[in-house]
């Protein structure tokens, strides 16, 4: 990715000298963005890292010079109020024309919510996290993009990792939370273990209420149940309480555990999660994946963030600052199209259309259904003797294009069509370096 403050100064020069001075004047004082997550409940553990990393990203591009020197003023909306009240905080800052952009949102009910009403008041619309893959899968829009993976890439690459470090695996019980992205999660990494190793059981799945303060019972079905795998997509405060509680019964020793979200709480929970345990990051966004490593702009924003925030950023914020600098490259490609006229709504989405941009992480490269293709980084957790908690290891990026169905196919159909001849074309554990 090319440095923001370079980027940014460079194609202001540039459209200084190409523009007259009359083709500026339409350029608004400012130009908002609405910027959708959880900064209040159980979900914000998820989600202030996501509105922390847009405020530090939209500070760096405002500092840089803005968009086409029109500097950014985010509206942030927390997703906590309920679907209702984020419909309606969509709906009036839409009514705004210089909010030209909306960032949303976390939750993958509010983002089906808010998808027909930004295609109604034709509002362009990038989704930073909304992992539901239901999103694209009955309707088109024209002016929603997800700048993220789905559930199907997220909880493929589940499967195919763990039986890349278990292969004997006979008996899997799930836990997920009790909603659309609890349920769907556990049919997909159901189907996926079906199809690679046909003979698995589940013996258990157990869909506790989103926001549960306790998952004793859980826990104790869990351990009666003996399965040499347990699978959850827990997030959040919720999976920072069920770590807790399921510690000290040793059920991360006990069987085999997959966090798909996990690595959102090893900063929280320090050294109560064993070696072996596999994590996920729910797409490419590890601030210390090779990847991040590699690349200078990356490791600025990661001091930078930590510094800010007393804390490394995890995955979401990867996701939101991702999303943002998608953004912005979608109005320089505009700004370009247009010749340096200030774009117009409909402008943004026709340079959105199929966008391929460099992120902080990888690439983000949209397909012609808007959907995001994103690879997929997937480890477990070891000991680093510089970190008082775990991190990943032995690490695998699954490449988009293998964990991801085409464009019109089915997912669960796609995915009952899974072979397990694939399972020796992978690459192995610890190849991500």
């Amino acid at each position: 990715m090319i440095h923001l403050k370079t980027f940014a100064a460079a194609a202001v020069a540039l459209l200084a000298l190409a523009m007259p001075a009359t083709a500026q004047s339409d350029k608004p004082s400012e130009v908002g963005f609405g910027v959708f997550t959880f900064t209040s409940g159980p979900a914000a553990a998820y989600g202030m890292p996501g509105r922390n990393a847009a405020e530090l990203v939209i500070e760096q591009i405002n500092a840089a010079g803005g968009i086409g020197g029109v500097k950014i003023k985010p509206t942030y909306v927390d997703e906590g109020q309920g679907t209702e009240g984020v419909v309606a905080e969509f709906r009036r800052l839409a009514a705004d024309q210089n909010n030209q952009v909306m960032v949303a949102a976390l939750s993958s009910g509010n983002c089906l919510a808010l998808a027909p009403v930004a295609e109604q008041l034709k509002m362009p619309t990038f989704m930073w996290n909304c992992d539901t893959h239901q999103l694209f899968l009955k309707d088109k829009y024209k002016y929603v993009f997800r700048t993220n993976s789905s559930t199907v890439p997220e909880f493929v690459a589940s499967a195919l990792y763990l039986l890349s470090v278990k292969p004997d695996v006979k008996r899997i019980a799930i836990i997920n939370p009790d909603y659309a992205f609890g349920r769907d999660a556990a049919a997909i990494f159901t189907a996926a273990m079906k199809a690679l190793k046909p003979d698995v059981e589940v013996v258990a799945e157990l869909f506790p209420k989103l926001g549960s303060p306790s998952y004793n019972t859980e826990i104790s079905r869990l351990v009666t149940a003996q399965p040499d795998v347990i699978f959850s997509n827990l997030w959040g405060a919720d999976l920072e309480n069920f770590v807790r509680q399921a510690a000290p019964r040793e059920l991360f020793t006990r069987s085999k555990v997959i966090l798909a979200l996990g690595e959102s709480i090893l900063q929280r929970v320090g050294t109560l999660l064993p070696d072996g345990v596999i994590v996920g990051v729910i797409g490419d966004g590890w601030w210390l994946s090779p990847d991040s490593q590699k690349n200078p702009q990356t490791k600025e924003f990661v001091e930078t963030y930590r510094k800010r925030f007393n804390e490394y950023p995890v995955f979401p914020a990867f996701k939101m600052a991702n999303t943002i600098n998608a953004v912005k490259v979608v109005y320089d490609k505009a700004l370009a199209e247009t010749k340096g006229k200030w774009p117009t709504r409909d402008d943004l989405v026709a340079a959105a259309k199929n966008l391929k941009t460099e992120t902080l992480t990888g690439t983000i490269e949209l397909r012609d259904d808007n959907d995001g293709l994103v690879d997929q980084a997937i480890g477990m957790t070891t000991k680093d003797p510089g970190h008082p908690f775990p991190i990943m290891g032995d690490m695998v990026r699954y490449q988009a294009s293998l964990v991801t169905p085409p464009v019109g196919v089915d997912p669960l159909a796609w995915i009952a069509k899974l072979n397990p001849s694939i399972l020796a074309t992978l690459p192995k554990p610890g190849s991500y370096k």
